[in-house]
């Protein structure tokens, strides 16, 4: 047996070249399987990373513009009342009674000013239970909204992280006064930065959470109230929103779902059409995006493997075309007696070692590969050429798995096995007697 080992991979010693032209279906195959596994697997991970960060057990109702057919003879005055009430966060807070956390937010103002720099931007008026039920956390120096803050309807808000770096770039914003509206308020702590901003956690938000500015819900009511009014070219338009977001926690992921069915059983009470507010299930969205996830991988990998299929070929092609250039060792090793097992085994060991080598090779470069591509990709994305391409930032964060390096080397091998099976017995078959007087 060790004889046949050795005398096979000197076989492939003799042949460098070709040896490594065989096995470079199987290198590519490999290193793309590794290389596209780790793309979906770093997408995967920040995308459900970005939903989690939603709060696995969290229940959000939004409010919700609702669609009207407006014809040209409309009046120029439009005043709509829509979303959700007080009334609908008193339903809730008696359906579960206190049981659960339920929180609400009061979306107040769109402008926020320090100094002569302003941005647009969310301000929500909330309670201090909001924090932990958002999964939020404020930077060391400052705080969040506190019960005194409601009680007294101070003027304090905590800014999101792309506020305080576009205020604040130099300076230390808490104890700073921006402007909401031109309502002036006191900056008391900083959000820590959101890592979903532009992910598909704020995508079902339709917004980016680092922009938001928190301030007391008492305060919202007293200073900006429930109707918010617009004027443009000589036409005037009036929203009335009591609430934009109400949150409910439930006790694991285990009920989840059954309780957005009952969260939504009550909030019909109020709201027959059910046209002006949308319920989002983050652990609805995990789930669905998890089989998205797998059925995009399994896509992925299974035009990988394709390379694989290819390398295959090629290996049975070559060993086909070296079984005819060595017909007549094949003769001299079975008129000295090697039977056709021998033969066989020979052909498979030289099959197999350019499958394993080349899956090896593979391995080292499709996990270089991975590890470079990160960089390179954005690196690609900001030379000039490229620039007007496309919009946005690209981040692909790729994460080499185990898995995919033990599949993807297992099936190389496999594959190299198998496609040089039919070339291998194709030589024991050769007649001795033929085979020696091959020339």
């Amino acid at each position: 047996m060790l004889e046949i080992i050795l005398l096979g991979l000197g076989n492939l010693a003799l042949h460098k070249l070709r040896s490594v032209l065989t096995s470079l279906g199987i290198i590519l195959g490999v290193a793309a399987v590794i290389v596209v596994v780790s793309i979906g697997e770093g997408n995967k991970r920040t995308a459900l990373q970005d939903i989690e960060a939603l709060g696995a057990t969290n229940i959000i109702v939004r409010s919700t513009k609702p669609s009207y057919s407006e014809s040209t003879s409309q009046k120029r005055t439009l005043y709509i009342n829509y979303g959700l009430k007080r009334v609908d966060l008193l339903r809730l807070k008696t359906a579960f009674d206190e049981d659960l956390p339920v929180v609400e937010l009061k979306a107040v103002g769109s402008e926020v000013r320090f100094g002569p720099e302003r941005i647009i931007s969310q301000s929500f008026g909330t309670v201090p239970e909001f924090l932990e039920l958002a999964n939020l956390s404020v930077e060391p120096r400052g705080r969040y909204l506190l019960e005194s803050d409601l009680e007294q309807k101070t003027e304090v808000a905590v800014i999101g992280h792309t506020i305080a770096e576009t205020f604040f770039k130099f300076e230390d914003p808490i104890g700073s006064q921006i402007r909401i509206d031109m309502v002036p308020f006191t900056v008391v702590g900083v959000l820590a930065p959101v890592g979903f901003a532009g992910g598909a956690g704020a995508a079902q938000l339709d917004r980016d959470l680092n922009k938001d500015i928190h301030i007391p819900y008492t305060t919202a009511m007293s200073r900006f109230g429930d109707v918010v009014t617009r004027r443009e070219s000589g036409s005037f338009s009036g929203e009335e929103i009591e609430l934009s977001e109400i949150y409910i926690s439930a006790p694991s992921t285990d009920l989840v779902l059954q309780l957005a069915d009952q969260v939504k059983r009550v909030v019909d009470v109020g709201h027959k059409t059910g046209t002006d507010y949308q319920l989002i299930v983050p652990w609805e969205l995990l789930e669905n995006a998890k089989r998205a996830m797998f059925i995009w991988n399994v896509m992925l990998i299974s035009i990988a493997a394709i390379s694989l299929l290819v390398g295959g070929i090629g290996i049975m092609n070559i060993m086909l075309a070296t079984v005819t250039e060595r017909t007549r060792e094949i003769g001299i090793r079975r008129a000295l007696g090697a039977t056709r097992s021998d033969i066989v085994l020979q052909f498979l060991v030289e099959t197999g070692s350019l499958s394993a080598v080349g899956g090896l090779i593979g391995i080292v470069f499709g996990v270089v590969t991975s590890v470079g591509i990160g960089q390179l990709i954005p690196w690609l994305m900001s030379l000039s050429f490229f620039q007007g391409l496309y919009e946005g930032e690209i981040a692909i964060n790729p994460v080499v798995t185990l898995w995919s390096i033990v599949v993807s080397f297992l099936v190389a091998v496999t594959v190299g096995l198998a496609f040089g099976i039919y070339p291998a017995i194709v030589a024991s078959r050769r007649d001795p007697i033929f085979a020696l007087r091959h020339d």
